[in-house]
């Protein structure tokens, strides 16, 4: 008889757990701290605040189909009315996201001859892009293509914040091919990438401006893991660190502090260092590659303030520019964005770090949130609240040669009966993108 032993309670883990029970499996979900994993609310005094991950994405489905499954549907709402929705801050001063963006790159000529992010020269450069021929095949640097395609204005000043604001890190390095496959995709089918996003917009029915890109839940994005943690009840064990894993002629022995568990397949939906960890004693081929995806920090600052003394704030939020030299990424005016994220008659504003400056203390975080907010708006009042979350070494970068490395460990996998290897490591760093791994894995077991 199939049964899984779960390695991990993230939302991988826990999507791993919902499919298992779906489909009729004997399984358990052992997690040692926190289900849920970087998803983390905190509901108090009328604040609902994210510490981690704020949104889902709506053209990445499989985040609001298993909500629809969890009886969720009603409770799922979309960012508040918003035109412009963000703005970059380039030259110190804020600008309005052009409209029609694809990802990151402009499909209108129009607001990309009148958006202020570029310079002339700038804009002169990015239509360029119209009559430049297709570039080589194979992988490369997602700065590199970037400036390659539309100049340097656009990276600095639109793709890096953008997609800063997704990866963190240092997005200069992003592989191509694993974390934007859909841009190659346009080069090579339309040669330009504006001219193929023009097409690409023209199909999408909902768009950065309008909004609705974004969805999230009335109590926070808690509610799924909540709405997981009770349909799996005693199949999930937190308090459940996991020591050490073992083959056995029937399939795997694992090692807790709560005593052995035996299956006849392991989902590994931990960190990749810690699967390293786990899987290097057992002689797994790929333990290395594992070790080799590079991870960074990550840290939220949110700040609640009385609103009647708090500046005029537009959008959603703001991102910065390269050079702008803001310690934060960028803000989000949760109060703005979504319903119900604030008590009455408060505002409230959300810092994100990442990198170095994601590993500082917790008071020193403060303090950079407060200074950035500071030059940002001007004069701001005491805060009423603080709420700061570190995630170190938490968040996986897939730079160049991300590819090749996961070809290895899926390889390595599948020399390794009754092993699988999920999580924000190797298919997509979302939640949406997380859920499916989770749930495919355990697909992929009921077919056997």
């Amino acid at each position: 008889m199939k049964r899984i032993i779960i390695v991990g309670g993230g939302l991988a883990g826990l999507a791993a757990g919902y499919e298992a029970q779906k489909r009729g499996l004997d399984f358990l979900v052992l997690e040692k701290d926190r289900a849920g994993g970087k998803v983390h609310t905190i509901r108090e005094n009328g604040f609902i605040i994210e510490t981690g991950p704020d949104a889902v994405v709506r053209y990445k489905p499989w985040a609001l189909a298993l909500a629809g499954e969890l009886g969720l549907k009603d409770d799922v709402v979309s960012t508040l009315p918003a035109k412009p929705a963000a703005y970059i801050r380039v030259r110190g001063r804020n600008h309005p996201l052009p409209e029609g963006l694809n990802v990151v790159i402009p499909s209108k000529l129009g607001p990309l001859a009148r958006t202020p992010l570029f310079s002339l020269k700038g804009k002169a450069r990015a239509a360029l892009d119209l009559l430049l021929p297709r570039g080589p095949e194979g992988d490369e640097a997602f700065g590199d293509f970037i400036r390659r395609r539309l100049g340097r204005d656009v990276w600095d000043n639109l793709a890096a914040p953008l997609t800063g604001g997704i990866y963190g890190g240092d997005p200069d390095n992003l592989s191509l091919l694993a974390a934007f496959p859909m841009l190659k995709e346009l080069e090579r089918r339309h040669r330009s990438l504006i001219l193929g996003s023009l097409q690409t917009m023209r199909k999408r029915k909902t768009s950065r401006e309008g909004g609705s890109l974004f969805a999230s839940f009335k109590n926070g994005q808690a509610q799924l893991v909540d709405a997981l943690k009770a349909s799996l009840g005693d199949r999930l064990i937190i308090g459940s660190g996991v020591e050490s894993v073992e083959k056995t002629s029937n399939g795997w022995r694992v090692l807790s502090k709560n005593g052995p568990y035996e299956g006849s397949h392991l989902i590994i939906a931990t960190e990749a260092p810690n699967a390293a960890d786990l899987l290097a004693p057992i002689g797994f081929a790929a333990a290395a590659e594992l070790r080799e995806i590079p991870y960074h920090s990550a840290a939220t600052v949110t700040l609640a303030f009385e609103k009647a003394n708090m500046p005029e704030r537009g959008g959603h939020g703001v991102l910065f520019a390269r050079n702008e030299g803001f310690s934060a990424r960028g803000f989000t005016w949760l109060d703005q964005k979504w319903p119900h994220r604030a008590a009455a008659g408060y505002a409230l504003c959300r810092a994100y770090f990442s990198g170095p400056e994601a590993e500082d203390s917790p008071q020193r975080l403060r303090e950079l949130a407060l200074n950035d907010l500071s030059r940002l708006l001007g004069a701001i009042p005491e805060p009423s609240r603080i709420w700061t979350e570190s995630f170190k070494n938490a968040m996986p970068a897939y730079v160049v040669g991300h590819l090749e490395r996961l070809e290895k460990i899926v390889r390595a996998s599948a020399m390794t009966p009754g092993l699988y290897l999920v999580g924000a490591a190797y298919r997509g760093v979302g939640i949406p993108e997380v859920i499916r791994d989770g749930r495919a894995a355990v697909a992929t077991i009921f077919a056997e």
